[in-house]
């Protein structure tokens, strides 16, 4: 059987151009989850690999969807091949458990990390620049409700108003109120 596995990295972002490649290469199955490639925890991922038997095909689009490192990439690999499994990565064609199979993809894997520490490199420079040049520079993401909104939200607070009405009347979920709170009485 031909088994298919989509990812994302955000909540935010589509499965369905992944889930469109997978069903056009003849998956009969397809596992999804929408979780960084950074965690371990990828429960979908996890009962895919237990579903797998002797005679099945893994189809991914790319090897960035499959594993968060080249040692994880490879234990993975070295698993399905053990079991029997093949191992179709969209983007670099059918991996075989041949040592020429297990070459290619251990120089691709290495080469996915690489891009992907490239990435990371590049952002931390980019926060470093930024950190040194821009004065107005917040690291995060910047906040939904301004000083004002939240200080307004306060005072209903202090009136004596639930977060629950605060919530209905200002549209501040009651986590962000109790968060914010905190950090107007810390200052």
């Amino acid at each position: 059987m031909k088994y298919g596995y989509a990812r994302v990295s955000t909540s935010d972002q589509k499965l369905e151009n992944q889930i469109s490649i997978l069903e056009e290469a003849g998956t009969e199955k397809i596992y999804q989850e929408k979780f960084t490639g950074t965690t371990t925890k990828r429960p979908e991922f996890k009962k895919l690999i237990q579903q797998l038997t002797s005679g099945d095909m893994l189809i991914v689009t790319k090897l960035d969807r499959f594993a968060r490192n080249t040692r994880e990439a490879l234990e993975i690999i070295q698993d399905l091949f053990e079991r029997g499994i093949k191992v179709n990565i969209l983007n670099m064609g059918l991996i075989d458990s041949t040592p020429t199979g297990q070459l290619i993809f251990t120089i691709f894997s290495a080469f996915a990390q690489f891009e992907r520490d490239m990435i990371v490199t590049r952002t931390q420079e980019g926060k470093n620049y930024a950190k040194q040049n821009d004065p107005n520079f917040k690291e995060g993401r910047p906040k939904t409700y301004s000083d004002e909104q939240i200080n307004f939200a306060y005072e209903l607070r202090e009136q004596g108003m639930t977060y629950k009405m605060i919530y209905r009347k200002t549209g501040i979920s009651i986590r962000t109120q109790q968060r914010r709170y905190r950090e107007l009485k810390k200052e």
